[in-house]
């Protein structure tokens, strides 16, 4: 059986879901190439909020960034866990190997709870060191595992 391919959502669907389910958020697109959208996120009731932002860019995939606050490191951490830059707090939300996401998919229905559940594990990861969010380790995650796994 044959795969059938994916049809592509066209960024004008995406920002008007956007803006349907984020009424007071900010979305800028331009035409079908790019689309930036930036809101504040509050994962649980408990939790702070988070400003941030969602760039999409034709052929080059999603980046998800926290704007503010700047999130704080675990004791004795020198990176944040499961993002691909700590200082631009460039979060990693899936595996593009594994095609966990292509832009077939809603923002609203994937990348958006997944951002949310990156900064409820982010926030356990800040009161206990540990990272229970799963995923692929980034560069020196692999030896700081292993080292608070030894000790």
């Amino acid at each position: 059986m044959v795969k059938a391919k994916n049809k592509r959502i066209s960024l004008i669907v995406q920002e008007g879901t956007l803006k349907s389910i984020f009424p007071n958020s900010e979305v800028r697109r331009n035409r079908e190439s790019s689309l930036i959208w930036t809101h504040t996120l509050t994962p649980t009731p408990l939790s702070d909020n988070y400003q941030v932002k969602l760039h999409y860019h034709f052929n080059k995939g999603i980046n998800f960034y926290v704007l503010e606050p700047k999130l704080a490191l675990a004791p004795g951490h020198t990176k944040l866990p499961h993002v691909y830059s700590t200082t631009e707090q460039k979060l990693c939300l899936y595996y593009p190997k594994k095609q966990e996401w292509d832009n077939s998919m809603l923002y609203t229905k994937t990348i958006i709870p997944w951002a949310c559940e990156w900064l409820y594990h982010y926030e356990i990861w800040v009161a206990t060191e540990k990272w229970h969010g799963g995923g692929v380790a980034h560069d020196g995650e692999i030896a700081k595992e292993s080292v608070s796994a030894s000790s």
